[in-house]
């Protein structure tokens, strides 16, 4: 984590970063509740089409990046 952390400073600008932790909260929530994607889009405060395109890359896309950390 620390390395992570020290490696998206440096490529990352902080709005990048908050950016990459919304997304990454909205995987967590798609993965492990039931909640609707307007509800994580309201509890989270990202758009919708943010939503969608998480739980695609999550559900469908080849890549299984999200899935691979999840897991």
């Amino acid at each position: 984590p620390d390395a992570m952390a020290r490696l998206l400073a440096d490529l990352c600008t902080p709005q990048e970063v908050r950016i990459l932790a919304e997304r990454w909260h909205v995987a967590r929530l798609l993965d492990g509740t039931d909640l609707s994607y307007r509800e994580i889009a309201e509890k989270t405060g990202v758009s919708p089409t943010t939503v969608t395109r998480v739980a695609r890359f999550l559900r469908q896309e080849p890549h299984r990046g999200y899935r691979m950390v999840l897991d």
